[in-house]
């Protein structure tokens, strides 16, 4: 016989998806289990100029795993119409109707409009040692063309690694903001391009978020002034999607904070009436990975859909 509570809490999941829903968060610390996946299977023909690294950098997914995912050597020579495979499903995180959402561990940027995700895009982010922070921001000045007035602390970097020291870099090629800033009300701090896309989808830089030129160039056309958004921490996402399926996305703990991976997702599992849903050997394995893809770990059996045994 089907406990209770489990035929319960399978009926309220299965009504929060069929309505569209932001799936209701459980008391205390755990994030909210997540409702839709963006990215998935995409065919890209190489173009003259890129590496793996450049192209993982557009689609969120490490050039390791881009390699694996097309059976070649890391280190193999790619050339100009050559077609790779890219797999790249990312968990969306539970989010407000409209805003920015980032997640760190992550490396995603995330745009709402009217309780909808509009956009999803890979971001570079502050190295260990200069961390991107958390918390809620505000859009507080859209530029283009931004002359980069280099903070202290970044010119005594240069004067330490013996560099030229520069107080500001105008707008140009040499410009590490790229052609569009958005300033960020925590101070110093922004939302802009870059003049080595790269570096996109690492933690490179000096806590700003850094996106693609074409990237922040769509970005910069859908925000104003006075939008609202949040720098979350959450390497460990599970969700359940619509057709029931059950998946799992885990990063690395870069900023080093001590979270237990397998322990957020067995708390999220009985939070959420899934424990016997899932298969723990796959979890275990995404554990194991860290690949931070998002893989199917579980669905919901049949009788959850239906509401009764």
């Amino acid at each position: 016989m089907i406990p209770a509570r489990r035929i319960a809490g399978a009926g309220r999941l299965f009504v929060w998806l069929l309505a569209g829903l932001a799936l209701p968060a459980p008391a205390g610390e755990l994030p909210p289990l997540s409702r839709s996946v963006t990215g998935g299977d995409t065919e890209y023909v190489i173009q003259r100029g890129d590496s793996l690294t450049a192209i993982g950098a557009r689609f969120g997914v490490t050039p390791k795993h881009l390699a694996q995912q097309n059976a070649i050597p890391f280190d193999a020579l790619i050339h100009p119409g050559q077609r790779l495979r890219i797999h790249n499903p990312h968990i969306v995180p539970a989010a407000p109707d409209d805003g920015i959402l980032i997640n760190l561990p992550q490396r995603m940027l995330f745009h709402f409009s009217q309780g909808r995700l509009s956009a999803a895009y890979p971001v570079g982010l502050g190295k260990t040692s200069w961390p991107t922070p958390q918390g809620e921001f505000r859009i507080v000045s859209r530029v283009k063309n931004k002359t980069w007035l280099v903070p202290i602390s970044i010119q005594e970097e240069m004067r330490n690694e013996g560099k030229a020291v520069l107080e500001e870099v105008p707008p140009g090629p040499d410009n590490p903001l790229g052609a569009h800033w958005l300033g960020l009300n925590l101070w110093g701090y922004g939302i802009h391009g870059t003049i080595a896309p790269a570096s996109i989808y690492q933690f490179r830089s000096h806590g700003c978020i850094r996106l693609h030129p074409d990237d922040i160039a769509e970005l910069f056309e859908h925000v104003r002034v006075g939008t609202m958004g949040r720098l979350v921490y959450q390497p460990v996402l599970l969700a359940v999607v619509e057709d029931g399926r059950i998946l799992l996305e885990v990063h690395r703990d870069i900023y080093n904070k001590g979270i237990d991976p397998a322990q957020i997702v067995r708390d999220m599992a009985e939070a959420y009436v899934l424990s016997h849903d899932i298969d723990w050997p796959a979890v275990d394995a995404v554990i194991a990975a860290q690949d931070g893809l998002a893989r199917e770990v579980g669905r919901l059996a049949p009788y959850d859909w239906k509401g009764n045994p």
